[in-house]
């Protein structure tokens, strides 16, 4: 691959291109496998609300869920089945790019049942049970960063499973995230696990920070606040890549590495443009640095491999200004701690609606499958 576009440009800089995005139609028409030859994607990562989109809006999925009408099965496990599969085939199809790789890229993740966010040894049995079912080294399974789901994490990784942490939106929670990674890490090792076979990355929500602060901004009504829109997201994250570069630099970090291990890589989601002002590469091209990943709806996929430009470590540097940006927040009244907790509190909400949305779909779509029977 060249640099001849802005996304070759973009992963010669150092980040990871992986789609915000799968389903049975992607996978069957070609249009994923287009992806990787032509827009440099090299992973995919899924979601409650993703699956529920691609189940809910396509007759790919009709002959299964009519054989499952059939059997008798229900809707979790019609679920279960479905999205299985779909991950399974995904990395099937990602296969070379993990061995090109060594297993950095070439990665599609899944989530645990969102409903056990708060639930430590649930979350630990889905893992399990997710990992065993599609049966792909190059899979990912996806946990959230709640308090409860640290501990999840630690015992993923320690079982030699490879982890997405998903949902973090504090630099607090992302320091534990971080150290709940190490901590697996050395209880894989003592495990006997291969620490160079464990992957992880970090997901670190971007433009849902932009969002809510925005909001607050406008509700200020002053010029000072109007000068901070569409700031707050980038300087979070890259103050993110702070913690990264500091953490990744310790003597803890260090015997880890002696022993074969890889760094848990921070990943860029969220990163579809919200408000039509702003750029809609702001979250891509503002956010380059070497060990990232950036997972982008297709949208602004388009958006970056059509005019993104490219300038190099847009991260690197920017430490200062990113702490002073959210100091500015804080004196005019904008809690960073509140902020961040109501996003998580609602990225939650959204993920657990969003499934049991996609149960409802597919409980209806069995019944109607036997009434055709």
């Amino acid at each position: 691959m060249t640099n001849s576009t802005p996304t070759a440009a973009l992963s010669a800089a150092g980040v990871s291109i992986w789609l915000d995005d799968l389903s049975r139609t992607r996978l069957n028409s070609g249009s994923l496998a287009k992806l990787i030859a032509e827009k440099n994607v090299v992973g995919v990562t899924t979601n409650p609300s993703i699956f529920e989109a691609a189940i809910t809006k396509s007759a790919d999925y009709k002959p299964e869920l009519k054989k499952f009408s059939a059997a008798g099965v229900g809707a979790e496990d019609a679920v279960f089945e479905l999205t299985t599969a779909d991950v399974a085939d995904g990395c099937d199809l990602f296969a070379p790019v993990a061995e090109a790789t060594q297993g950095v890229d070439g990665r599609v993740s899944i989530e645990v049942d969102p409903r056990k966010a708060w639930d430590t040894e649930g979350t630990i049995a889905e893992a399990k049970r997710l990992y065993a079912k599609v049966d792909k080294k190059n899979v990912y399974i996806k946990i959230p960063a709640t308090v409860e789901g640290l501990e999840a994490i630690t015992a993923t990784i320690g079982a030699g499973i490879s982890v997405n942490v998903t949902l973090i939106f504090s630099l607090e929670r992302y320091r534990a995230v971080v150290n709940a990674f190490l901590s697996g890490l050395e209880l894989a090792k003592a495990n006997g696990h291969n620490l160079a076979d464990i992957h992880s990355v970090a997901s670190f929500f971007v433009s849902r920070v932009d969002s809510e602060i925005d909001s607050r901004l406008d509700a200020l009504g002053t010029e000072e606040a109007a000068a901070l829109k569409g700031k707050a997201g980038l300087a979070n994250a890259r103050l993110a890549y702070q913690v990264f570069e500091e953490v990744f630099s310790s003597e803890r970090w260090a015997l880890l590495a002696d022993a074969g291990a890889l760094p848990q890589r921070p990943l860029w989601a969220s990163t579809g443009v919200k408000n039509p002002a702003y750029p809609d590469t702001l979250y891509v091209t503002e956010l380059v640095a070497a060990n990232v990943v950036n997972t982008m709806p297709e949208k602004t996929l388009d958006a970056t491999f059509d005019h993104g430009v490219v300038t190099g470590d847009t991260i690197t540097g920017t430490y200062a200004e990113a702490n002073s940006l959210l100091n500015q927040l804080e004196g005019l009244g904008i809690s960073y701690n509140e902020v961040v907790a109501l996003l998580e509190t609602e990225g939650l909400e959204k993920f657990v609606a969003s499934w049991k949305e996609l149960l409802k779909h597919v409980q209806d779509a069995l019944d109607a499958a036997g009434a055709e029977s």
